[in-house]
């Protein structure tokens, strides 16, 4: 296996990772500022106040994510195993 065909395996596979993650983080993201503001404007400092919203935020968005996130895993590893014979030489 060639150098580039290295490069080009790792950079599906970390692009695979990237958008596999996007979903749930974005919905972690959104829900941390707006819980932030939330605190700010209510003046409430408690930690809990946060972390539990956050927390059902990514349970729920990696619930409704993950038919998305199953079909784009399953897509990359058939075409993984696809061109095994590409990264067996």
């Amino acid at each position: 296996m060639t150098i580039a065909g290295v490069v080009d395996l790792m950079r599906g596979a970390l692009l695979t990772t990237f958008w596999l993650s996007l979903p749930i983080l974005a919905a972690g993201f959104v829900i941390g500022l707006v819980m932030s503001l939330v605190q700010i404007l209510t003046s409430i400092q408690d930690s809990s106040f946060s972390a539990v919203p956050r927390l059902a935020v990514f349970l729920a968005a990696f619930v409704l994510s993950m038919p998305w996130m199953l079909g784009k895993l399953i897509a990359y590893t058939a075409a993984l195993f696809g061109d095994l014979g590409r990264f067996a030489r």
